[in-house]
């Protein structure tokens, strides 16, 4: 059963269970999952900015932003945190050129530091067998969709219906919340 805490509280629980993950050398990794416009990039620019790096080492933030392929890659992008993103030898992900619409440059990452991993589709049956904290966030469809507009506004809105269906097959295929450590009340 997951810990269920209030967005308030988010920070520091995330925290309190990755100084309980790491042991030893080991890095710590920390999936963030969630719907559209439920605060995944708030939530996990807050925990890489509060990361105690003298007790945890250093931490990097990726965000699925950078690496769905496009406004049809939600399951792609899924797909490179379980193979590409958490693999013990040579991680990374080519970075998704918005503005161009194709792939764009290789962005490598340490496989020693620790590493937070935030968007819809980050936590899936397979990436969730090789992070440490799983969350999931939970808001109401009219308060996700307000806050996704207001954050992108025209970008956003017609690409609403088919970014929505793609996380509903996530939802269905992976059970994401049922995966979870955390849920947080955003």
């Amino acid at each position: 059963m997951p810990e269920r805490v209030a967005v308030d509280d988010a920070v520091g629980v995330l925290l309190r269970r990755a100084e309980e993950a790491r042991a030893g050398s080991h890095r710590v990794v920390l999936l963030i999952d969630g719907r559209s416009g439920s605060g995944k990039t708030t939530l996990g620019r807050a925990v890489a900015a509060a990361w105690p790096a003298d007790r945890l080492g250093p931490v990097r933030l990726v965000h699925l932003d950078d690496v769905y392929p496009g406004w049809h890659g939600l399951a792609a992008a899924s797909r490179t945190v379980e193979t590409t993103l958490l693999r013990p030898v040579d991680p990374g992900w080519r970075r998704w050129d918005w503005t161009a619409d194709r792939a764009g440059g290789w962005e490598a990452l340490d496989p020693a530091v620790s590493l937070i991993v935030e968007g819809a589709g980050a936590v899936t049956r397979a990436s969730s067998a090789l992070a440490d904290v799983r969350v999931w966030l939970e808001l109401d469809a009219g308060s996700r969709r307000a806050r996704a507009l207001a954050r992108d506004g025209a970008t956003y809105e017609p690409w609403w219906d088919v970014w929505s269906e793609q996380e509903e097959v996530h939802l269905a295929s992976e059970e994401p919340r049922s995966l979870a450590d955390v849920v947080v009340d955003a």
